[in-house]
């Protein structure tokens, strides 16, 4: 029965002064460096055929400390931007705190954990393009490429590794967990922690849990 791993970045710098990071290339805090360590551990035993990771130095680097903890250096990796977290427009390099002071909580937390309601789009430093994602547009980007790259590797009995980031694999869990938009608000996957998808010969999970 192949498996599929779902494994959040470990902690970023920014996750860490608890700012929105979005796509700007944050590096691993140690922390982060200590949780994909954690994660490699729990993840010794299995063997995978292949791997997918964002862009992003935090993915990457996430999986690169994973696969030397397992002993699989040499996995074949395919990385790309559908991978990468939601883009947080205007509210990219500010604190979270501060967003929440200055616009309320309720409003803070529709722009984390909503469906379909993007962050300001202004442009600023971090932001030159005006550019913002709400969940329903990362999935726009992340399901398909989920669907045309991993899914046929799962179908065909290839264990993968797949390390990304809150909002990617958010979307990713939404559809597999069969999710509504109501309860996807509430959902937040942690740093560091291996999600576990188990198929059947059919391709139907069977059994899903955090490692």
């Amino acid at each position: 029965m192949p498996n599929l791993v779902l494994l959040r970045h470990g902690e970023s710098q920014w996750n860490l002064e608890n700012r929105f990071t979005g796509w700007v290339d944050i590096p691993l805090s140690p922390k982060g460096e200590e949780e994909a360590r954690n994660a490699g551990a729990k993840l010794k035993g299995f063997s995978f055929v292949k791997g997918y990771t964002s862009v992003l130095k935090r993915a990457i680097d996430t999986m690169d400390i994973v696969l030397g903890i397992i002993g699989q250096q040499k996995l074949p990796i395919e990385r790309d931007k559908a991978l990468n977290e939601r883009h947080y427009g205007a509210l990219q390099g500010r604190n979270k705190e501060e967003i929440g002071k200055i616009y309320g909580t309720d409003q803070l937390k529709i722009w984390r954990r909503s469906y379909d309601v993007p962050p300001p789009k202004d442009k600023t430093e971090l932001n030159p393009d005006g550019v913002s994602e709400s969940l329903k547009d990362t999935a726009a980007r992340t399901l398909p490429y989920f669907e045309s790259r991993i899914v046929p590797d799962i179908l065909a009995g290839k264990n993968v590794l797949v390390t990304a980031h809150g909002n990617s694999l958010r979307s990713i869990v939404m559809k597999l967990d069969n999710l509504t938009r109501e309860q996807v608000l509430e959902l937040n996957i942690p740093t560091g922690a291996p999600l576990l998808y188990v198929y059947d010969a059919k391709g139907n999970v069977t059994e899903h849990r955090y490692l």
